[in-house]
């Protein structure tokens, strides 16, 4: 190990010299990045040597673009110690070398139990379902500018994240997360499934709805999965189709399920322009409860970015026409450049597949419509807790 970089809550940026090349004759530096999870391999200090896993690195795969620190491998050098035996019976990450053990907001051993044992409704909660992890700062920005826009306070509603396990499992590989959860942005994670790190631990998305409505005390959840969705270029073959089970999810429970669309305008591949084609599987043929999809509607002087235009305002609402015919409610949220303000202040940066919310506008735009909507679902439907 070389040197550290940034650090967050249980994470922290390495640099490392590699002792081979990379796997597959992959040419360049022998120096790289990589992430330490310090609850789980402590903080390596500069001149150790470490195991490190290089598999995503070595394949160039964006979200994967750290070599990941399995453990020390210096004689005597000092792990964290072994957690005390204590409360918690839940392991994620199963039976995997790094699985971990947590303690469940809705397990026995749980001070929450009683609260969840017969929970069975959100109360009407607004809950946003978005495919992207990407999309979480942007529908935060959103709940926080309607807010503004009627002159109330935009930490007045309280917002869990719920992150599912279709992407990172850690929750602590998220600087999103950690950047909404400092600056008050968000009031709890929640992690479900085998997904981990979170303020609070579930077992499924439903306990997890619960846990942030009954627990956490929120008037409006975001779920959607970790950094770095997995898709293979088929209609089903891709881990954002979850998107339509957590809106079964939110009606089952009597929320209020709010379908962000996975929009952009400036990827190259046809079946993700406009609306993309993962948004069209998981509400038009996962999901078989009703939701509110939100559509943007930009003024002139959105229209008029260079990256958005006419021509996609008219595709995205012919493809939101065409999804909403059925089951789903499409509601048009109009989007000014007071909205682009607001997303420009998130703390979290703003990227979405490499691209930045000046190169994509519409991707941010859209989710952030949805945060909109939420907010005026839970402000003006009287769900609100506070």
């Amino acid at each position: 190990m070389i040197s550290t970089g940034k650090s967050w809550q249980g994470a922290l940026e390495l640099e490392v010299s590699l002792d081979r090349p990379l796997p597959g004759g992959t040419a360049g530096s022998l120096t790289v990045r990589a992430l330490a999870y310090t609850d789980l391999v402590g903080t390596p200090a500069p001149g150790e040597a470490l195991l490190l896993n290089v598999s995503a690195l070595a394949r160039g795969l964006g979200t994967g673009g750290y070599a990941l620190v399995v453990g020390p491998a210096s004689p005597g050098t000092v792990l964290p110690p072994d957690p005390a035996v204590g409360p918690g019976h839940l392991v994620k990450a199963r039976y995997t070398p790094l699985q971990t053990m947590v303690l469940g907001v809705d397990e026995q051993e749980s001070p929450h139990h009683a609260t969840l044992a017969d929970a069975d409704s959100l109360d009407g909660m607004p809950v946003v379902v978005a495919d992207l992890h990407s999309a979480l700062p942007a529908v935060v920005a959103g709940i926080r500018h309607a807010a503004t826009a009627e002159g109330r306070d935009p930490s007045g509603l309280k917002v869990a994240y719920v992150m599912t396990d279709g992407g990172a499992l850690p929750a602590a590989f998220s600087r999103t997360i950690a950047a909404l959860r400092e600056t008050g942005w968000l009031a709890t994670c929640v992690t479900v499934g085998q997904a981990y790190g979170g303020d609070l631990e579930a077992v499924t998305v439903h306990t997890g709805l619960l846990a942030a409505r009954h627990v956490a005390g929120c008037d409006v959840a975001v779920v959607a999965q970790g950094p770095g969705n997995l898709g293979t270029g088929t209609r089903w073959g891709y881990s954002g189709v979850a998107a339509g089970e957590a809106v079964n999810a939110a009606a089952a429970l009597s929320g209020r399920p709010v379908a962000s669309l996975r929009v952009s305008g400036a990827d190259p591949r046809d079946r993700h322009l406009g609306v993309s084609h993962h948004s069209v599987t998981a509400y038009q043929r996962v999901a078989l409860a009703p939701a509110d999809v939100p559509v943007a509607v930009p003024t002139a002087d959105v229209e008029d970015l260079p990256a958005w235009g006419a021509p996609l305002t008219h595709r995205i609402q012919e493809q939101a026409a065409a999804l909403t015919t059925a089951r789903h409610t499409r509601v048009d949220v109009a989007a000014d450049t007071t909205l682009l303000d607001t997303l420009r202040t998130s703390p979290a940066g703003l990227r979405t597949m490499g691209r930045g919310l000046d190169a994509d506008p519409a991707s941010f735009v859209t989710a952030a419509v949805a945060g909109i909507h939420a907010h005026q679902l839970a402000t003006h439907a009287g769900t609100a807790t506070a």
